[in-house]
């Protein structure tokens, strides 16, 4: 698995060396580029972050919209193509550009990539918006009532009598992939069908699955009505969402330190949810869902953030 990462960096590397990325006529070394993504809720967090910039700044901040993954993300930042990434994953980067076992411990895993990315890459990571976007096992609701589902662990007296749909890249992941769920939970489902991730919901909500395997923030979960069920055993990590900054760009401009701490704790899961639903679903675009969600909380102006917190990340910016 290792010797398949470092090929895959490799790639990533030459990929980005030979292509340029769109927003990046800005000057890196002063301007704040924001990393975005292909999918909504890092293009929602992206704009959030920006918006939260331009309201309390006069400075330039730009947007690189076409970074696919964490790793493209980590290389573009290493590359010193952008200083700014509005989401990022604790349990992805952990085992990804961390390279650390998975750790189910949120508040662990929180500690053990905030230490990692200020030794190894001269990065802050900031604390989580409030919500952790983990794979998670749902069904309908009129199915998890009908059957007094709640927890994960209440399958498996139904497990040979469901149709049962997870992400294919699922399957075979170490750590909390399906080898894992079989040690942890005790129990396979027989009748098991790998898919694309876009369409386990759609496969839920027709009828074609019992249950799936989604993301817990998709904003399809409010579309089509869906339950949660606990992860009662724990399989799956941490995966607590949080802005981070290189130190760099946080010496330029200090300000910014404050800014993206006023952040913290203001997006529940539940929220996230909402704002996914309404960009994917409702098609209305990430800039005015930000734009929205910032106003009604009036950009967090009246936020004092924890003072210990302020100084304790000024200290490692100043310290590098």
């Amino acid at each position: 698995m290792k010797k398949i990462k470092k090929i895959l960096l490799v790639f990533f590397t030459v990929l980005l060396t030979a292509c340029s990325l769109p927003g990046i006529s800005s000057s890196v070394e002063n301007d704040v580029i924001v990393a975005s993504g292909t999918y909504t809720e890092r293009q929602v967090l992206a704009e959030i972050v920006t918006q939260m910039v331009e309201h309390n700044t006069d400075l330039k901040v730009t947007q690189i919209k076409n970074l696919g993954s964490t790793t493209m993300t980590h290389i573009a930042m290493e590359k010193k193509s952008l200083n700014v990434v509005g989401g990022m994953y604790t349990g992805t980067s952990l085992t990804g550009e961390c390279g650390m076992e998975p750790e189910r411990d949120p508040e662990k895993a929180m500690e053990l990539v905030r230490e990692s990315y200020l030794k190894k890459f001269d990065r802050i990571w900031f604390p989580s918006y409030g919500f952790d976007n983990t794979y998670a096992f749902m069904a309908t609701k009129e199915f998890a009532e009908a059957h007094n589902l709640t927890k994960v662990s209440q399958l498996k007296d139904i497990a040979g009598d469901i149709k049962v749909g997870v992400d294919s890249s699922w399957v075979d992941r170490p750590g909390d992939g399906y080898e894992a769920f079989k040690a942890t939970y005790g129990f396979e489902f027989p009748n098991f069908y790998s898919m694309d991730i876009g369409l386990v919901y759609s496969a839920l909500s027709s009828g074609n699955m019992d249950v799936v395997l989604g993301y817990s923030t998709d904003g399809r979960i409010n579309s089509y009505n869906l339950v949660l069920l606990e992860d009662d055993l724990q399989l799956f990590p941490a995966y607590d969402c949080s802005p981070a900054a290189s130190v760099e760009i946080l010496k330029k401009h200090p300000e910014l330190i404050e800014i993206l701490l006023k952040l913290k704790g203001t997006i529940s899961s539940e929220k996230m949810q909402e704002l996914n639903k309404l960009a994917s679903e409702d098609r209305i675009e990430p800039n005015i869902v930000a734009k929205e969600f910032l106003e009604a909380n009036h950009y967090f102006d009246d936020v004092k953030v924890d003072q210990k917190e302020l100084e304790r990340i000024r200290g490692e910016v100043n310290a590098k």
